[in-house]
């Protein structure tokens, strides 16, 4: 539940030894408007994770662009939701790739797909992004590579140029603890234990630099492998919050694998997400973290009462009703903690909501510090209307100068 407390004895051990956070470098302080974050690039409008995503999402508005990395067999960092592929290629087209669909576990769940870490990056480059939901619109299917974080980091640097914006990037450690230890055919580790974090880190650092002012965001599920980056980075940490669904009372429902940080259940430890958003969770989150990024179910109570709100003549979950902020806003930023969260779509997911639009600018003016969205568009189109005058949270503004001559010394 959002409010159970944790152990106190949990919290006194893992306190104690998380004391780099002391030393890090101050975040950048806050200003005006909230990040609109392009989720997976622009979801909603071209296959996700690829160039032509994420270009057109900051064309939109967007402040971030987000890849979710995960690594190919000769250990590249390439821009995919899951190590899975099945659902996001066309590598079931490939007949010269089908021996290689194969059953492995995922945090815990059996899937039987074809895996990116069963691939060179120059298999991977054979192949092409496709829709990952059947709504959405297929002209586009079939015709983009996936990319690599080089790619993507040298497009935002392009984009920050050309636009005189700064244009940042999110990326996320997609199961950390799968890269590490999953077994192949010959029963041999993957990579090894942070060979993932210190890859991405290596490349972020030479990118960007070492500094809380580096325009990057690096998130995770998993609390170890952020707990150990702390030691090793300035850059914004994240910490990302799951539940699986909401119940019609408004509570969470917790079930694996979305119930805990999968490096919770293989060290045996009880706490849930939601454990996280909790006083003494936060503090917790607080000593290696810079920002906690809930599913935003935790950020505003939404009851089914049956009433067909929109008057479409069906109950879905837009028509519930809106019952205002949880808490957990205000308790994180009490606690030092900015506050993202996800996603925002236009055709789906607006719980207590038939407008994105409204939605959005409504989490807006709760004061949360950025959103993810599959929709820059309307994003940015919401943070204007809570924003009139224009003004966004530009999180790097006092930094810019610094990370431009990061920028020139590495042309």
């Amino acid at each position: 539940m959002l409010n159970q407390l944790y152990k106190p004895t949990f919290w006194a051990a893992a306190l104690a030894i998380a004391g780099f956070q002391s030393g890090v470098e101050a975040s950048p302080e806050q200003h005006n408007a909230p990040l609109v974050i392009g989720h997976r690039g622009t979801a909603g409008y071209r296959p996700e994770h690829t160039l032509e995503g994420y270009t057109l999402a900051i064309d939109l508005g967007a402040d971030f662009i987000e890849p979710d990395l995960v690594l190919t067999k000769d250990g590249y960092m390439v821009a995919r939701h899951e190590p899975m592929i099945g659902a996001t290629t066309n590598v079931a087209a490939h007949p010269e790739f089908a021996t290689r669909k194969t059953k492995r576990m995922v945090d815990g769940v059996e899937y039987n797909d074809w895996f990116v870490t069963d691939f060179t990056l120059a298999e991977i480059k054979t192949l092409r992004a496709i829709q990952a939901l059947a709504n959405r619109d297929p002209q586009y299917n079939n015709l983009y590579s996936i990319p690599t974080l080089d790619e993507i980091i040298a497009l935002a640097k392009r984009k920050s140029l050309e636009t005189g914006r700064s244009i940042g990037i999110y990326p996320e450690i997609k199961h950390s603890t799968y890269h590490a230890t999953a077994k192949e055919v010959n029963n041999h580790l993957l990579f090894g234990q942070n060979v993932f974090e210190d890859k991405l880190l290596n490349k972020l650092h030479a990118e960007f630099g070492n500094s809380a002012c580096a325009p990057v965001f690096i998130q995770s599920f998993e609390v170890s492998n952020l707990q150990y980056l702390r030691h090793k980075t300035h850059i914004n940490l994240v910490q990302l919050v799951d539940a699986d669904d909401v119940n019609a009372d408004g509570s969470l429902s917790l079930v694996a694998p979305y119930k805990q940080p999968y490096d919770f259940v293989v060290a045996g430890k009880s706490e849930t997400f939601a454990d996280l958003l909790t006083e003494n969770g936060l503090a917790y989150v607080k000593s290696y973290a810079d920002v906690i990024a809930p599913w935003k179910t935790y950020l505003v109570k939404t009851v089914d009462d049956g009433i067909d709100r929109n008057k479409d003549g069906k109950l879905t979950l837009n028509d519930r009703r809106v019952e205002g902020s949880t808490g957990v806003i205000e308790r994180a930023h009490k606690h030092g903690l900015r506050v993202h969260t996800w996603t925002f779509r236009n055709d789906a997911s607006g719980y207590g909501f038939s407008d994105p639009k409204a939605e959005m600018a409504y989490y807006f003016k709760l004061g949360i510090d950025g959103l993810f969205t599959d929709f820059a568009d309307t994003g940015v189109a919401a943070r204007y209307e809570v924003f009139p005058r224009g003004e966004k949270l530009d999180a790097f503004k006092h930094c810019q100068h610094g990370y431009q001559h990061h920028e020139k010394a590495d042309d």
